[in-house]
């Protein structure tokens, strides 16, 4: 015999009260099947969606402020190779003072720092970046036992 013939003969042997229990164990196992893989997980993904569309929105934001830096960026007219050098030498003076010095080859400066403040030095590259457009080529840098940052940063400047 086949074996849906022998459910069907099992079945039609089983008195009506024990047909209700298997009917019955047979929803509930079929109605944890669909929560398990239907309900539950909709549930769970409507109950994260929130904070996953505040995540993403924040997100967005931060990217939409970057694209408008670099726009900031791309519209703003070419520098002589002579200005970005003078601007450079100025942050380096303002920004790192007595704690670096910086040594120019062609297009490249490098900058030798001697325990600066990790908050100098960002706000310095940010300047050169921005001010002298001076894109930073290779950077080997450690800090001290005090915090401070010591190594060289080489720059790029615009080409002459």
């Amino acid at each position: 015999m086949k074996a849906g013939s022998l459910l069907k003969a099992r079945w039609e042997g089983l008195a009506p009260r024990e047909k209700a229990w298997v009917a019955a164990a047979i929803a509930v196992v079929a109605a944890m099947i669909v929560w398990f893989v239907a309900v539950g997980p909709a549930l769970a993904t409507l109950r994260t969606a929130e904070a996953q569309h505040r995540a993403l929105d924040a997100q967005l934001q931060q990217m939409r402020g970057l694209q408008q830096q670099a726009q900031a960026l791309q519209s703003q007219p070419k520098q002589s190779h002579e200005e970005a050098l003078r601007q450079l030498e100025l942050s380096v003076r303002e920004r790192l003072g007595p704690t670096a010095r910086s040594q120019v080859t062609g297009e490249r400066v490098t900058i030798t720092l001697a325990g600066t403040a990790p908050s100098a030095l960002a706000q310095w590259l940010t300047q050169v970046r921005v001010n002298a457009r001076a894109l930073p080529s290779e950077a080997r840098l450690s800090r001290n036992p005090g915090g401070l940052w010591e190594g060289t940063v080489v720059l790029t400047l615009p080409p002459r």
